[in-house]
């Protein structure tokens, strides 16, 4: 990830998911203020997931779908610091 003056201006993946959500999502990051990009990642990234949102996870408490926006916010913000350091 690049940021200027605060603005993403570049995301590259690394791994995504396997629906493609983390593409469409990386790309709806550019123009976007650092500090708004780990929230909107999340759910952009439950907008574009094609996991079953009905099938809740026991072990979490989550559907797939708001599992996988939570991974690419954790992703990102891991991301964000590295630049930020």
């Amino acid at each position: 990830m690049d940021a200027e003056d605060g603005i993403i201006t570049a995301v590259r993946v690394v791994r995504g998911a396997p629906c493609g959500a983390t593409w469409e999502a990386a790309n709806r990051l550019i123009g976007v203020r650092v500090e708004e990009a780990a929230r909107k990642v999340g759910l952009d990234t439950q907008f574009y997931c094609f996991a079953d949102p009905a099938g809740w996870d026991p072990l979490h408490g989550k559907s797939p779908v708001h599992f996988a926006g939570k991974v690419h916010s954790k992703a990102l913000l891991d991301a964000i610091r590295r630049i930020v350091s």
